[in-house]
């Protein structure tokens, strides 16, 4: 939490940060940006994230992850053949309701 006219500077030592905005406004290289914004900063810039109003995020970031992802569609897996189980899973009916969703949502044809 930012009370309004603070200011928070953000270690520029992890290539991979950025910041989830919950409640009021920020300012960050002269630029303002409300709530619902998910902020991704470059690696090694130097970010200090200035509270307009009282704000609230969420720091995220650290170390970059060890080897490439693949997403199709929901799923995301670090090997291709994990996408492919994972497809023939949700066809199948074996993963888990969507809490709150009743209807069934089919495999999209195409991404």
């Amino acid at each position: 939490m930012l009370a309004a006219a603070s200011s928070l500077p953000l270690d520029p030592a992890y290539d991979e940060r950025a910041a989830y905005l919950l409640e009021g406004e920020v300012e960050i290289a002269g630029e303002r940006f409300a709530s619902g914004r998910l902020l991704v900063f470059r690696p090694g810039d130097h970010v200090t994230v200035g509270a307009v109003t009282p704000a609230r995020l969420i720091l995220l970031g650290g170390d970059p992850i060890d080897g490439p992802r693949h997403i199709w569609w929901n799923f995301v897996s670090s090997r291709r053949e994990r996408i492919e189980e994972a497809k023939q899973a949700w066809k199948n009916g074996r993963f888990g309701a969507v809490p709150g969703d009743a209807e069934f949502i089919p495999l999209p044809e195409r991404i």
